[in-house]
């Protein structure tokens, strides 16, 4: 990577990380000021009403710094700056531009549907026909999953819809813990960053440290003890757009010795997969509704089997980074090379599996 690539990045992460720590300080003060908090519940670890409203700070952060960079480049461009009129060309062509409107229009939806949510408690339903909408919308503009057999359109689109859908609620499931949902989705965004391939992926790349940076900022604040909470403003629009990264990201070129790099971005996002898909599973063998909120999450075993909420979200960064550095290899691997690795990521959550299971039976005895 050129030092000026670099460089670029290097900025907007840096830019995103302050602006996210100002803008959540500001927000908490404004959610202390009009009350809105996050009150304490049989579902919920804390145990005194915190402010709410911080997933406002990372979206205003996210389409802040996108909107003025944009629009000072083409103003720049219009000046006449040939440097700037380039790489306009190369990362915000027409194609480009098409794309980018679709994740942020996208994206907006996802963040208003969260946000009145936090503020009125949406029902299931309403919140599901929500996310439905903004998949749709980021469909039309163009983003759609084209690997493999994924060419025929309808067939394509509705892939892609019911991977948004999955990755929007596991991120909202995993808002559980302070810190948890943050962490992770920074975790994620390093990961996808380190696994893109294609060249002409300049833009994804600035999407990820702007958004890393915007998460980075109220991490600041919401790790354990936390003094803010995302809300689902915040942990949909995360899972939104990580999503939309795993759907436009070039993650397999021609010429890579295996085609299963594209796996890369279900081992990126493993750590939610694992927690959503283990939580459906335990309440439809309970015979409860699967959109029913519980204490069954994937942090919440960690804590009983004996570690603090701290250490619960240690572990699962811990589990989240080895299993992302994983994904980023698999492009650099041979089919034998990308078995392994493969193998490794489903033998971690089925150690983890099993830890549980034995300590839990131990437990009833």
């Amino acid at each position: 990577m050129p030092w000026t690539e670099f460089a670029i990045y290097l900025y907007f992460l840096t830019l995103s990380y302050m602006l996210g720590i100002g803008a959540t300080a500001l927000v908490k003060r404004l959610s202390l000021r009009w009350g809105f908090f996050d009150h304490p519940g049989e579902r919920k670890v804390h145990h005194k009403p915190m402010p709410l409203l911080g997933g406002v700070a990372i979206f205003a952060v996210f389409i802040t710094v996108i909107a003025v960079h944009v629009l000072a480049l083409y103003l720049l461009g219009y000046l006449g700056d040939r440097w700037i009129q380039d790489f306009l060309l190369d990362t915000l062509g027409e194609h480009s531009q098409s794309k980018l409107i679709g994740i942020l229009l996208g994206a907006l939806i996802i963040f208003v549907l969260g946000l009145v949510d936090d503020l009125v408690s949406l029902t299931p339903w309403v919140k599901l026909f929500g996310q439905i909408a903004a998949a749709v919308v980021l469909v039309m503009f163009g983003n759609r999953i084209e690997v493999f057999v994924l060419h025929n359109y309808f067939l394509s689109a509705a892939v892609t819809i019911l991977w948004i859908l999955v990755i929007t609620n596991a991120m909202n499931f995993l808002d559980n813990m302070d810190g948890l949902c943050g962490g992770i989705s920074v975790i994620a965004a390093f990961s996808f960053f380190l696994c893109l391939q294609g060249g002409d992926d300049q833009l994804t790349r600035v999407l990820l440290m702007i958004f890393a940076g915007s998460v980075g900022g109220f991490l600041y604040h919401n790790l354990n003890p936390a003094r803010i909470f995302m809300g689902d403003a915040g942990s949909m629009f995360n899972g939104f757009f990580l999503a939309t990264i795993a759907v436009i990201g070039t993650f397999h070129v021609e010429g890579l010795p295996s085609r299963i790099a594209v796996a890369s971005p279900l081992l990126a996002l493993s750590v939610p997969l694992f927690d959503i898909i283990s939580v459906v599973y335990i309440r439809m063998r309970n015979g409860e509704s699967i959109m029913k909120g519980d204490k069954r999450h994937f942090s919440h075993r960690l804590v009983d089997l004996g570690m603090t909420p701290g250490q619960a979200v240690a572990f699962i960064y811990l589990v989240a980074a080895v299993v992302g550095l994983g994904g980023a290899l698999l492009p650099k691997m041979d089919v034998h090379g990308t078995v392994i690795i493969l193998s490794q990521t489903i033998g971690i959550f089925m150690l983890i599996v099993v830890l549980m299971h034995v300590v839990k039976r131990g437990e009833q005895r």
